[in-house]
């Protein structure tokens, strides 16, 4: 046997996921999953309440989405669980029709997005500009701290000197030692700290009841007719196409910070088989969770799909056996982690004083918009749409300037000869049809494209129009250099358009 050839013993080796031969790993990815659940908890009830369900709706789909994404997902380290985005999405539903209808509202846009990510919408994240991707992190930061305000206010004054040692452990701690997460230390020093001497402050108690048992599966209490298609339809779309906005977003971001590839198509197609799995088992649906992904990832190091598994399987674990314990977490020690989260997360090289003066100031507008747009309805997916849409206006403006006619006479004065250069489509081929002399031309004209390309009907169009100019006072037309795809373009379209 060749000395290269590969063992079964070896290949079996090499399916195997990294924690299971590195104890280093597994230590971090077991301690990352048990802070991520401790940070689900009050968020998964706050969304509950957004959507107008009782907690333990909340915490089941956090649980059902990190299991399910954990082993479909298409980012390892990624955590999905029950959002805001979803949960303003669905809210009328269960206010004007009831819970059985959230319920199959959730289904179908779980069904959507496996139909989304099969026909590759993932491929549009190619489309976001960095720009954009810049204001959605610093949007997403900007977020997730005004998130922790109502936490800072209208509070016992024991919060404040409690927050202000969880930074500090935040910051200080991982100097000692990285073998423990600083967030995890924080949470249960402080935890011990309000316990022992029994200082009232809010705790994660106070956001809502803790569920005592694991969900059962169902279908929703509801007619299975046209009507009902019709009732949860836009909403089940609406929630498909937020769900899937953010999740892309963040794997993205996932990507970046870890220097690593991940399969948009997978992830697109995971999040609407986590969603199938989250409605029958009476959930609320969800998506990725940015803030607490950062806390899996960026924070405390994760890199494998155990840490998702374990957040979600550790959350219920929490509710369930130590709800009590759970109970007695003071909301300051959260606040901490999340305010580091947002501190971190944040790009300041985005808006160092060298930075903005080297950047373009497009660059700069579209940014400042994404970040604007996303704070103001706090609706990430509604931003990166805002955000890109203004990106192509700026560049096509741009562009739009970079078509060029110059015109040369022969000697006999016979003939006139128009080099066209630069990009041909809508916003330059408007300008195309002024840059001719129609009445002073001699009578054959030649235009050459040898430097243009054809990007669209609207310069089909112009050319059509420019000879039809020409037609009217008895001149010819001779349109020369066409590229290939620019040839089959005008062929195809050319006398054909309306207005010619």
């Amino acid at each position: 046997m060749s000395s290269s050839a590969v063992t079964p013993g070896a290949w079996l080796r090499g399916l195997r996921p990294d924690w299971l031969s590195d104890p280093k790993v597994w230590r971090i990815e077991v301690l990352a999953g048990l802070v991520v659940a401790l940070a689900l908890i009050p968020e998964a009830i706050s969304f509950s309440i957004i959507a107008g369900v009782d907690p333990a709706i909340g915490l089941f789909a956090s649980f059902t989405m990190a299991v399910t994404i954990s082993v479909v997902g298409g980012r390892r380290a990624m955590i999905s669980a029950a959002t805001g985005a979803v949960a303003l999405v669905i809210a009328p539903v269960n206010r004007e029709h009831g819970f059985g209808y959230l319920v199959a509202t959730v289904l179908l846009a779980g069904v959507f997005q496996v139909m989304l990510g099969a026909v590759g919408v993932a491929r549009l994240m190619r489309f976001v500009p960095r720009s954009v991707m810049v204001g959605f992190v610093n949007a997403l930061a900007i977020l997730i701290f005004m998130a922790q305000v109502p936490e800072m206010t209208d509070v016992p004054w024991p919060v404040y000197p409690l927050i202000t040692g969880g930074l500090a452990l935040l910051v200080f701690f991982p100097r000692v030692t990285r073998v423990v997460p600083a967030p995890l230390v924080s949470i249960v020093v402080l935890t011990v700290i309000t316990v022992a001497a029994g200082i009232a402050v809010p705790t994660v108690g106070d956001k809502g009841n803790l569920p005592s048992s694991l969900p059962r599966p169902g279908l929703p209490d509801v007619p299975f007719t046209l009507d009902t298609l019709k009732i949860i339809a836009p909403y089940a779309l609406a929630m498909a196409l937020v769900g899937l906005m953010e999740s892309l977003m963040t794997a993205k971001l996932v990507d970046d910070i870890t220097d690593t590839g991940s399969s948009k198509t997978r992830e697109a197609i995971g999040q609407g088989i986590a969603n199938i799995v989250t409605g029958f088992f009476g959930g609320m649906g969800g998506c990725a969770m940015i803030g607490q992904t950062m806390i899996n990832v960026k924070v405390s190091g994760a890199r494998t799909r155990l840490s998702t598994f374990l957040a979600g399987v550790f959350l219920m674990v929490l509710c369930i056996v130590f709800g009590p314990v759970v109970s007695d977490i003071p909301m300051a020690a959260l606040v901490a982690v999340m305010v580091m989260v947002a501190f971190g997360t944040f790009d300041w090289h985005s808006i160092a004083p060298r930075t903005l003066r080297r950047m373009p100031a497009g660059e700069i507008t579209v940014m400042l918009i994404t970040v604007i747009v996303v704070v103001a309805t706090s609706n990430l997916a509604i931003g990166v749409v805002v955000g890109t849409l203004t990106a192509m206006v700026i560049f096509a403006k741009r562009v739009a300037h970079l078509a060029d006619v110059t015109a040369v006479t022969s000697a006999d004065g016979e003939t006139v000869v128009y080099s066209v250069t630069g990009e041909l489509f809508f916003a330059s081929s408007n300008d195309l049809v002024g840059q001719f002399d129609y009445a002073g031309d001699p009578g054959n004209v030649v235009i050459d494209l040898s430097a243009a390309h054809i990007w669209d009907a609207s310069s089909v169009a112009a050319l059509d129009a420019v000879e039809t100019r020409y037609g009217q006072r008895g001149k010819t037309v001779e349109i020369i250099g066409l590229n290939v795809p620019s040839a089959h373009l005008r062929g195809r379209l050319s006398g054909e358009l309306p207005g010619h």
